[in-house]
């Protein structure tokens, strides 16, 4: 038997259970169709059911033992309890103790692993529960604990198991490069919704996916003529699904934006997956927004996807302009003798001033003066047009170009490691800038902007931001608004923090700037 759905909504037909004879005969045909265009490896069959999960996840369990052992060790040490027969228990408690809390935590929770800022948020609360717990105990028990070096063991534990994370995720972002521990995936929808959806998770800087195959309504062609969805292969109909799984071996199916999987379609065809022991996950068609701003809303037994408003008032807005004054402050103080020889460089390269000055629009589209070492010579301005007609252009609206003339010595030099823009601290701390943000652009810059990038001037412009951490001036134009858009809608304090880091990398290997 074959049982059906149907929506007329969508006028589709959606199978869940495994097809009869003469259907199942016509799929084998399209998926061998499918099999001689994507090659051998997409062939399925005989393949055991992915295990890079375990393998990440005893790694882990493992490493964090041992972090535990280190930190009760060093409890120890230090004489956490002044009553020496409470060693032993602290050196045996806290290991289990620690791997306890990142359990209850989902610190190994499969969807987690490798997920880089989930993991690590998962590890700090760990941290809290431990220290609270230790606390609750202690009162409970009357065990006398030194609360100092309490407080440094659970800080070294937290430390350390971040760096065992990064250091798995490095290590799974390796092997994922070569083609190892990726989930095998099957695209169910639309052709116009899956061939988007294919294209964002080919952009996912994780490489976690192997599209092995696409079941999608809406083509003229069919698997048998070797039809693709951006390369990926057409194995069928949404109605073949469960076969293709089965065929290809599948891990995850992921289903986009279809009319016919909806409601009591979608269950189930996930209680058909879950048979299999494979993962269904949705995409609701909304791209270019952090997993943080989007959460399950259940309202009358319906699930609902709420979609957070960007942060653009209240206390972390505070927190931010004082991060920025604080640190813009520090850095001026720490980097004063320096900066002192920059200036001094300048003065004897090239006649003119020290600090260039220039026009650009701020937050709300208010015009204000921005500060950097001047790398140009003093009558650049008056050359840009001449440049613009002969050629040098790299940047539809912002100009960049390689070998510019007007560039001095000293100038290529302050560029090519970013030194120019520390003047901006004078910005920040004016409150006309940020220390992270979209660049400011010129009011002739702005006067082209496409209504998308209007909304950059919605946050105050950044000394650094994504844009200088992902590439600089190698990128195009589109690429950079694209980059400023997703921060300023998906700005936190998290983020701004990973920027700074990143910054400093970016700065020290000088890539992309000119």
């Amino acid at each position: 038997m074959r049982k059906r759905a149907s929506s007329e909504a969508g006028n589709v037909e959606v199978r869940v259970l495994l097809p009869t004879a003469g259907l199942r005969d016509s799929v084998v045909r399209r998926l061998r169709a499918v099999s001689d265009v994507a090659g051998a490896e997409h062939a399925g069959g005989g393949r055991s059911r992915l295990a890079w999960p375990a393998a990440y996840r005893v790694r882990l369990l493992l490493g964090d033992v041992l972090c535990a052992l280190g930190a009760s060790t060093a409890a120890a040490a230090m004489r956490v309890s002044r009553q020496p027969d409470r060693f032993a228990v602290v050196v045996l408690l806290t290991p289990v103790a620690w791997v306890l809390a990142l359990h209850v935590l989902h610190g190994y929770q499969g969807r987690h692993l490798g997920q880089g800022p989930r993991e690590y948020q998962g590890v700090v609360w760990a941290g809290g529960l431990l220290l609270g717990s230790t606390g609750l105990a202690a009162y409970v028990f009357s065990m006398d604990l030194a609360r100092g070096p309490v407080f440094l063991v659970v800080l070294l534990l937290v430390a350390s198991s971040l760096i065992l994370r990064k250091g798995m995720r490095v290590w799974l972002g390796r092997a994922r490069e070569q083609g190892r521990y990726r989930q095998r995936t099957v695209i169910v929808g639309s052709a116009r919704s899956a061939t988007e959806l294919i294209r964002e998770l080919r952009a996912s800087p994780t490489n976690a996916f192997d599209l092995v195959g696409a079941c999608v309504s809406g083509l003229k062609h069919t698997a048998r003529d070797g039809a693709t969805l951006d390369g990926v292969p057409v194995a069928g109909k949404p109605r073949d699904v469960t076969f293709v799984v089965d065929y290809h071996d599948a891990d995850l199916v992921a289903v986009s934006g279809h009319p016919g999987l909806t409601g009591k379609e979608l269950r189930s065809l996930a209680w058909e997956l879950e048979e299999r022991d494979v993962d269904l996950v949705i995409c609701p068609g909304i791209f270019e927004v952090a997993g943080p701003r989007l959460s399950i809303r259940a309202e009358a037994g319906v699930s609902l996807l709420h979609l957070e408003r960007p942060v653009r008032t209240g206390a972390r807005i505070f927190a931010k302009r004082a991060q920025d004054k604080a640190l813009a402050l520090l850095l001026t103080t720490l980097a004063l003798p320096f900066l002192l020889l920059v200036a001094l460089a300048i003065r004897i390269d090239s006649p003119g001033p020290v600090l260039f000055r220039q026009k650009r629009i701020g937050q709300g589209g208010r015009e204000f003066t921005i500060y950097k070492f001047r790398t140009m010579a003093v009558d650049a301005e008056a050359r840009l047009e001449a440049l613009r007609a002969s050629g040098h252009d790299v940047n539809s609206v912002l100009f960049k170009d390689r070998a510019d003339p007007r560039v001095t010595t000293v100038g290529r030099w302050l560029r090519r490691f970013s030194i120019d823009e520390v003047p901006q601290v004078l910005n920040v701390l004016l409150g006309e800038m940020s220390l992270v943000g979209p660049r400011p652009g010129l009011a002739s810059e702005v006067d082209q902007y496409e209504p998308d990038a209007m909304r950059r001037l919605r946050v105050r412009p950044g000394m650094t931001g994504l844009w200088q951490v992902s590439g600089r001036s190698t990128l195009s134009w589109e690429q950079t608004v694209r980059l400023d858009l997703w921060y300023v809608d998906n700005w936190s304090p998290m983020l701004d923090l990973q920027i700074l880091v990143r910054t400093a990398r970016a700065v020290v290997g000088g890539r992309g700037a000119f």
